[in-house]
């Protein structure tokens, strides 16, 4: 199952793919807009996932700003 749902946080949108990973038994969290971190988090459940993958966002998001590095421009996905 893969899902992906835009994320607001901090005043900003992105988006956050929740895959479930048979080899693995979790739920995978992928950021496609910070491609440097392929699965960021997981969880056993897809709300703990989903809660799990918010976190990691803040946290990137808070120590890009602290460096004073830009933060990625979100992308707009479509789904057919």
């Amino acid at each position: 199952m893969t899902s992906a749902m835009p994320n607001r946080t901090m005043n900003h949108r992105y988006t956050m793919v929740i895959k479930w990973s048979e080899e693995d038994k979790l739920y995978l969290v992928h950021l496609p807009e910070f491609p440097w971190q392929k699965f960021v988090t997981h969880g056993s459940t897809y709300q703990e996932a989903a809660q799990n993958g918010q976190e990691a966002l803040d946290g990137l998001i808070e120590v890009m700003q602290d460096n004073n590095q830009p933060l990625p421009e979100p992308k707009s996905f479509s789904f057919a």
